[in-house]
């Protein structure tokens, strides 16, 4: 009955659940189904709400009443906050599971000749929206909880005395010496056999007498752990600056041209990382379905990485001249016309918002800190060579809509974001460059 020992013994449960599955969906076959897929979300919500949040609640129901000395406003309330945060999660995490397992198994399901059976990502959206609804209640359930506990919490603090008692508890002072410290082994060579002796060793190694003396030293103890685990950690991140060798390229691989340099930061200030990957896995499904996989030269210009964790939307690693700019530009307008059942949002007031070509300048000088081969030559065309290469696009976008008007385009963010994801992949279509080739020369090939 006791509200404090109902949410530590379900949070004690979540945290080992959460703790096997963590290693479980490490194993390559599990991985390769739960990848990008909501079982991690699931998993991540597990750990968070059923072990941290209910520890945590429990936590504050057994603190409160003592900090505040008084008792606590409503054990009903705690017990009803218990029950809609247990119901609640169970109802947010296993749709997300159903979920997660449909894509996986959606996502790299074959017919018999070895086609996709769902070759049209949207199809795996509509089969898991019911579950989205679910995990919405559930959800909700367990906000109510939360916010019965907060007034309960509430209550408790509002009945508390006009005036603390204060004990003063002091704590003992540290002894040099503990009382039942073991004794140290004799080291002098005038002991017992050598068999003998180093099983005598060991045996009074394992009493602990050398932590006991550490445990009194604190602030050299700290300051020896920091030194051993930073000279530990050198020797594992100095190599990885050093030795170039270690740094996989691909010749035609070249660094992103300035404009597309600011479409990638509108990508991620609009956080399309979050529904987009950008990394194709050597699975055939994933081959067959977006193109060749991923290589690990392609990424040594990004700064960071846009791998992603989630496919909510499909993965764009190839999305270069698939489609032309005029449908990215339709499609950054209304995506559900342009897909029927997308449930991306619609990003048209990118047309409105001003590219800040000054910052060019500032773009490349960045990447250049970040080791990008950025020429100073490229670095001081860059704002001349990210307006000629918005007017290529915007003149595309006039040819392909046969509109005059959106010439008017040429400084949108929406040119910018169009210029780079025409770029994604691109690379390796090219053929392989006898020395690296300057960003500043592919900009019409980055637009096309």
């Amino acid at each position: 009955t006791d509200p404090v020992l109902k949410f530590f013994v379900v949070g004690i449960t979540f945290y080992g659940m959460s703790t096997f599955e963590g290693p479980l969906l490490s194993v390559k076959a599990v991985n390769s189904l739960s990848h990008y897929t909501d079982w991690t979300i699931a998993h991540v919500h597990g750990g968070a709400l059923g072990w941290n949040g209910l520890m945590a609640f429990g936590m504050m129901y057994w603190l409160l009443p003592r900090l505040f000395q008084t008792k606590l406003h409503s054990e009903k309330l705690a017990t009803t906050h218990f029950w809609l945060a247990t119901v609640g999660i169970l109802l947010y995490i296993v749709p997300i599971y159903v979920a997660g397992i449909t894509q996986g198994l959606m996502w790299r399901a074959t017919t018999a000749d070895g086609q996709l059976a769902y070759p049209n990502f949207t199809q795996t959206i509509a089969s898991i929206i019911p579950m989205y609804y679910l995990r919405a209640i559930g959800g909700s359930l367990y906000i109510a909880g939360a916010l019965i506990g907060g007034w309960n919490f509430y209550k408790t603090w509002r009945a508390r005395p006009a005036k603390y008692d204060e004990p003063i508890i002091r704590a003992a002072p540290l002894s040099p010496v503990y009382e039942h410290d073991p004794v140290r082994p004799n080291l002098s060579s005038n002991g017992p056999l050598p068999i003998a002796a180093t099983g005598q060793k060991i045996m009074t190694w394992s009493t602990m007498w050398w932590h006991r003396k550490w445990e009194r030293l604190p602030v050299k103890f700290t300051v020896m752990c920091v030194i051993a685990v930073g000279v530990a950690s050198l020797f594992e991140i100095i190599p990885t600056f050093l030795i170039r060798s270690n740094v996989p390229t691909i010749s035609s691989v070249v660094p992103y041209t300035p404009l597309e340099l600011a479409g990638r930061d509108i990508y991620i200030a609009e956080g399309c990382y979050n529904c987009h990957s950008q990394m194709i896995r050597p699975i055939l499904p994933e081959v067959k379905r977006y193109g060749d996989y991923s290589k690990p030269g392609e990424f040594v210009y990004d700064h960071p990485f846009q791998w992603g964790s989630r496919r909510i939307g499909p993965d764009l690693a190839r999305e270069g001249g698939r489609q032309s700019d005029y449908w990215h530009l339709l499609h950054l307008r209304a995506p559900l016309e342009i897909t029927p059942g997308s449930i991306m949002p619609s990003y048209a007031f990118l047309e409105t918002s001003k590219v800040d070509f000054s910052s060019m300048p500032l773009r490349i000088r960045t990447m250049q800190a970040l080791g990008v081969p950025y020429t100073e030559e490229e670095r001081a065309g860059s704002i001349e060579h990210a307006k000629a290469q918005a007017e290529h696009i915007a003149r595309n976008l006039a040819e392909q809509g046969k509109d005059e008007s959106l010439l008017e385009l040429k400084d949108s963010e929406t040119v910018a974001l169009i210029a780079y994801l025409q770029r994604l992949g691109t690379d390796l279509k090219k053929p392989p460059a006898t020395q690296p080739a300057p960003a500043v020369a592919n900009a019409s090939k980055g637009a096309n």
